[in-house]
């Protein structure tokens, strides 16, 4: 970790733990269907967030997130080399995670995940989605090793192009040096038109990290649902349709289809482990080996 990053953590004011995101697959759900806890139009409500950490969060996070921060992550994590630890004690890990970049809920992670898979499964969906569902925010373990939430969780954008305004709080944006920097304040930046999103950097977090750990086990579908489903920027506001190439175009189709279970399954009462525990012991055992290499 470079002197910049080590500065940044030790003025992290948001590193403690208990503070801390056939023709069914034709159509979209029903937000309204999968939205339990309160209409859908009260998620994501940045404006009026129920907990004050949510706005310092992405002060934090848009201050720190340049394009030089987002190489140096992919070099320290990218090699998953740091530890290997069996996958349900990797859930167990985020029992005590609360993501402070969320408006919506204050259950720990794992709660969550369930409320997603549970939500894709009732619609029928393939095993390999509910899978997905369970997974896509496994990558919030980097808080295992000191990692602030700043650098894991929050909503996704690329670096090194201008940053959109339709980001939330894109105010705080003024505070990253790349936006001072030629090279990367223009509608392209370092990119070219069209050039598809596997050419662009996104800022570092647990989308990119749970995505390269499961590349090798689950369907392209899948790993863009996972890699994509913070871009919030993309698949809500499409601020990014410049960047994209025409596969992309296609496969956000899945991300769309995933987004709404993820975002409007939250709800305050948790799932029951108890009762669930043994289907997904077995759909874990029937994709992925018994350890994961973080």
């Amino acid at each position: 970790m470079n002197n910049q990053t080590n500065s940044m953590v030790n003025h992290n004011p948001l590193t403690d733990l208990e503070h801390w995101e056939d023709d069914l697959l034709r159509r979209y759900p029903d937000p309204d269907t999968i939205a339990t806890a309160k209409t859908k139009e009260e998620y994501r409500n940045y404006e009026e967030p129920a907990r004050d950490s949510v706005k310092e969060f992405y002060r934090l996070n848009h201050t720190y997130q340049t394009f030089e921060f987002v190489e140096n992550k992919k070099k320290e994590f990218l090699q998953f080399n740091k530890k290997e630890m069996p996958i349900w004690e990797a859930f167990d890990f985020l029992n005590q995670l609360v993501d402070d970049s969320d408006p919506d809920t204050d259950l720990d992670q794992f709660q969550h995940l369930l409320q997603t898979s549970e939500a894709i499964r009732a619609d029928g969906h393939p095993d390999w989605m509910v899978l997905t569902g369970l997974f896509h925010d496994l990558g919030k373990v980097l808080c295992l090793f000191g990692e602030p939430q700043w650098a894991v969780v929050g909503d996704t954008f690329p670096v090194g192009c201008a940053f959109s305004d339709k980001i939330v709080y894109s105010e705080f944006f003024k505070y990253n040096p790349d936006s001072q920097n030629e090279t990367f304040n223009t509608k392209y930046g370092i990119y070219e038109p069209n050039c598809g999103l596997d050419q662009v950097q996104l800022s570092w977090g647990h989308d990119e990290y749970i995505y390269q750990m499961m590349k090798d086990y689950l369907p392209e579908s899948a790993l863009y649902m996972l890699r994509y489903h913070s871009f919030y920027a993309q698949h809500r506001e499409h601020a990014y349709d410049h960047l994209l190439n025409k596969h992309d175009q296609e496969m956000f189709y899945w991300v769309n289809l995933f987004n709404p279970y993820d975002l409007y399954s939250k709800s305050p009462v948790p799932p029951n482990w108890k009762e669930l525990k043994p289907y997904y012991e077995d759909l874990v055992a029937k994709y992925l080996p018994p350890k994961l290499k973080l």
